[in-house]
């Protein structure tokens, strides 16, 4: 697995026009499936009285989650071509939605194929690529009296702490890059009483 992927910024949009039907697309970057699915319902509400609305997505830097649909349209000519843009420019933990406004004359097969494919281009060059390094999420569970110790150790390696419950038994979730995961975990194992799980 490689320690780099390549995202998307921010929520950028596009448009194509062919014939009187407009597609607007949006991109926006995602990071899982409950995100995809309230992205999808926010603009499908947003374009309640848009004909279509198309998408694809993919996950994880191992590129092996993703799913595309093409919402009514004829089938491969909406959601394939949308996800063939995100492999194209080697996208991933992204969303893609080209919402379609119909406007009274047929596109063909070949011609929604262009329309969905240049919606989303146009969604993808309005953003920046950005290369993202893979993190790896632990928990520590521990006693109290090693907090001190503990967080210094973090601090020192500029850990993303995500969750923390301090009591009398302490549990604390990071993420850490992948590239410093394993120097991280080798100093932390020399903590007496501490306990390390890879989430």
């Amino acid at each position: 697995m490689s320690s780099k992927y390549l995202s998307i910024e921010k929520i950028s949009k596009g448009i194509y026009k062919e014939k009187g039907s407009k597609f607007i697309s949006i991109a926006m970057p995602v990071n899982n499936q409950e995100q995809i699915k309230e992205n999808l319902e926010k603009i499908q509400k947003e374009y309640h009285d848009a004909r279509h609305h198309c998408y694809a997505w993919r996950l994880g830097s191992d590129y092996k989650e993703y799913r595309y649909n093409d919402d009514g349209e004829p089938s491969s000519t909406a959601g394939k071509p949308i996800f063939g843009q995100i492999k194209s420019f080697n996208l991933t933990n992204i969303l893609i939605i080209v919402v379609r406004y119909f406007g009274g004359t047929k596109l063909g097969v070949s011609g929604l194929i262009k329309a969905y494919k240049e919606a989303a281009i146009d969604a993808i060059k309005n953003n920046i690529i950005i290369e993202k390094t893979v993190k790896l999420t632990y928990r520590l569970e521990f006693n109290y009296n090693n907090t001190n110790i503990i967080m210094r150790n973090l601090k020192a390696n500029f850990v993303d702490i995500i969750n923390k419950e301090f009591n009398e038994y302490c549990i604390l979730d990071f993420k850490v890059d992948i590239n410093q995961s394993e120097t991280i975990i080798n100093k932390l194992k020399k903590i007496p009483n501490l306990k390390i799980y890879k989430l």
